[in-house]
């Protein structure tokens, strides 16, 4: 299938923003996310790349095998890795890509930046929830283990995982706030560096992602 994408920037580290949960490519524009970012764009530190998901084909696709749900998952990392990094990193520093996204994009971020690690450099995850058992009906096999970072992560042993910036955000009325304390504790245990921050007195919703981007940014070097 085609996939479509937004494009913001003309210059910068490529950012690659993964829709929420039956998002699509273009809320991070409609939600004000990228205008949050206007800064950052406008001066080329970074360039914006939207992505449409394909959740409904997969995570969220009732209708198919739970063990179909995740080789659609697979097919769309594979097409992040082979169709767009590949085609935007060797333009960046390090030759690597920024990944990031809002609750289930904040997962389909960090699961593509723990299984790719050789070609992202800094990892974003807004509000994200790392276990994605929930969505398998019981079902469980090594494509599932390999895609649910609360799993795979505490054995993967890759060098480039301590060289990446990675920041879990979160907020104290966040509904995903213990997933995040939770993945920043096996992130501790293996000595990888990470920002866990947690914002006071903030919901799950767009508000807090707007907040927290152009702050997360900043912090990208």
């Amino acid at each position: 299938m085609d996939i479509e994408m937004l494009t913001f920037g003309h210059d910068g580290l490529p950012v690659i923003i993964f829709p929420t949960t039956l998002g699509s490519y273009y809320e991070a524009k409609d939600f004000m996310l990228i205008e949050s970012a206007r800064w950052f764009i406008e001066q080329g530190k970074v360039k914006i790349y939207c992505p449409d998901g394909i959740n409904k084909y997969s995570w969220y696709n009732k209708g198919i095998h739970p063990a179909d749900r995740v080789k659609n998952h697979i097919w769309y990392d594979q097409f992040i890795l082979n169709e767009l990094v590949e085609k935007v990193r060797h333009d960046a520093p390090w030759g690597k890509v920024a990944v990031a996204g809002c609750s289930f994009g904040g997962y389909t971020a960090a699961n593509f930046a723990f299984k790719f690690p050789h070609a992202v450099r800094y990892l974003i995850s807004m509000s994200g929830s790392f276990d994605i058992k929930s969505f398998m009906d019981g079902y469980y096999d090594d494509n599932v283990y390999f895609n649910n970072p609360v799993d795979y992560l505490p054995d993967l042993d890759h060098p480039d995982l301590h060289h990446m910036g990675i920041i879990l955000g979160t907020s104290d009325w966040d509904i995903c706030k213990n997933a995040n304390f939770h993945l920043s504790d096996i992130l501790h245990k293996k000595g990888i560096r990470h920002w866990l921050d947690v914002v006071p007195d903030s919901p799950h919703d767009w508000p807090l992602w707007r907040y927290m981007f152009p702050k997360y940014l900043a912090e990208l070097k």
